[in-house]
């Protein structure tokens, strides 16, 4: 006896089946899965979360630090904990490079993590996993976007101060810069724009945004002006300035709204809306904050997935700051 079924039910069983073969393929290429500790440490993701909200409770800063943290580790040579290692007798590590020197943080909490989960599941959850994680559950904490993480990530025995210099975007780039070092980890300039939007969040030092607020013309007067009190032409490099100083503790999209009023922080900020191609986008995700959030998600899913080590390369580090 024949079967006949409608045109509508077709199509949706064909789209399951091409979703679910790429997720298949994802999986299967990298070896990376959500379920990945589901048998072998499965309260790994409620104890980094429960560690993540208390130290974001504490210092609501470190929210936007742990972010940055997962940033600055998959950017150099994949999301492989590398930048979390410290330096040796016969090892230089990343944390002395430009962009993270004086400034990456949240080393401890990392630490904090790690300690907990070796005393439940030993040798079985990476520092890898525990950055990413983390990254996910601090923009949570702040009232941000939640989203599927692929677990699975090991980590690396080396790490790569030159690439650390070379690879992570500059403050001081200009619009083509951004998209040209965000296009050399395969990201679009749209997705650019979204993961530039983390600086919804966290604060930057006086000595990144100095030139900025005392010679360029493209920000508000009296927004300069407020931030010269605190940063002065010489002196107080380490002085905090928000990133976001509308709510610089909340992962909405005020972020993008400071940018129409020629408010953003650090010159690679303000480059987004600027006369430049990226315009639009600024104006859209200021318009739409589920815009935003949609696409900083799935922008955030890609980063996790920059070059993970699985499978048999790499280790799972007892002390995420040195090699086993």
């Amino acid at each position: 006896m024949a079967h006949y079924y409608s045109s509508s039910a077709v199509l949706a069983a064909i789209r399951y089946y091409l979703l679910f073969s790429l997720f298949v393929g994802m999986v299967s290429a990298n070896l990376l899965s959500p379920l990945f500790y589901e048998r072998t440490c499965p309260n790994a993701l409620t104890t980094i979360k429960s560690a993540v909200d208390s130290a974001v409770s504490r210092e609501p800063r470190m929210g936007a630090s742990l972010l940055r943290l997962h940033f600055h580790d998959c950017f150099v040579q994949g999301c492989d904990a590398s930048v979390l290692l410290d330096d040796t007798a016969n090892f230089i590590g990343e944390k002395t490079a430009f962009p993270n020197i004086n400034s990456l943080r949240g080393f401890d909490v990392i630490d904090t993590i790690k300690s907990q989960l070796e005393n439940m599941c030993p040798g079985v959850v990476s520092c890898a996993d525990i950055v990413t994680v983390a990254a996910r559950d601090s923009v949570v904490a702040l009232g941000g976007p939640s989203w599927l993480l692929l677990l699975g990530r090991r980590d690396s025995t080396t790490a790569n101060l030159s690439a650390a210099n070379s690879d992570l975007p500059s403050p001081a780039l200009n619009l083509s810069g951004l998209i040209s070092a965000f296009s050399n980890k395969g990201f679009t300039a749209q997705e650019m724009v979204a993961l530039s939007g983390s600086h919804t969040i966290g604060q930057a030092r006086c000595e990144i945004f100095r030139d900025r607020i005392y010679n360029e013309t493209n920000i508000d007067s009296s927004y300069a002006t407020s931030l010269k009190s605190n940063c002065p032409s010489t002196g107080g490099d380490d002085n905090l300035g928000p990133l976001d100083v509308t709510s610089p503790t909340s992962f909405d999209n005020s972020y993008f709204k400071n940018l129409l009023r020629k408010k953003g922080l650090l010159h690679s900020d303000q480059q987004l809306f600027n006369g430049g191609s990226t315009d639009f986008q600024v104006v859209a995700y200021s318009t739409v904050l589920g815009s935003f959030q949609k696409d900083f998600a799935n922008a955030m899913v890609k980063m996790g997935n920059l070059s993970p080590l699985t499978g048999s390369s790499g280790q799972i580090r007892k002390n995420c700051r040195k090699v086993n």
